[in-house]
């Protein structure tokens, strides 16, 4: 960068994107310890979060949804299955597939986890009114979809 550039910092783009990257953070690092208690981890509540949504989930769209590979999900789903939380049961259409469910232990884990991770989205939330927290939602999915387009690797989240 040469001294007639702007500074990155003096432009409201890269200083708001800072400041969304740090409540990104600092979220994250609140979950963390607020899930020691379930000796749960993000990584953990967000598989078990979308197998509780969608039963029968395969491993594939799975990892897509969660935009990850299906390598990182070969890591964290064996330790969810050894805790009794999760199961894999091949597809009855298509063998090569494997399809995610809960068991009722790891239903009612992630109901409590859940329930933390809410309540501390609504603590951090409350800061703003509703309206504002709308605003942040649409211009976020904005960013989605504006990251996304003509992605053939969509991440097919969910709003």
């Amino acid at each position: 960068m040469n001294k007639k550039q702007a500074l990155p910092w003096d432009n409201p783009r890269f200083r708001n994107w800072i400041a969304v990257a740090r409540a990104c953070q600092m979220m994250s690092l609140t979950l963390t310890r607020a899930l020691q208690g379930l000796d749960l981890k993000p990584p953990h509540l967000d598989i078990l979060a979308n197998v509780y949504r969608y039963p029968g989930i395969s491993q594939q769209d799975l990892a897509n949804k969660l935009l990850v590979g299906r390598s990182n999900l070969s890591m964290l789903i064996p330790q969810l299955e050894q805790r009794g939380l999760i199961e894999r049961r091949t597809d009855e259409d298509d063998r090569r597939v494997l399809r995610l469910t809960l068991t009722g232990k790891g239903e009612t884990l992630t109901e409590d986890a859940l329930a933390i991770q809410t309540e501390v989205i609504d603590r951090s939330m409350a800061a703003s009114s509703v309206d504002e927290c709308n605003l942040v939602g649409d211009v976020m999915w904005r960013m989605v979809e504006q990251m996304t387009a003509g992605d053939p690797q969509d991440s097919g989240a969910d709003r």
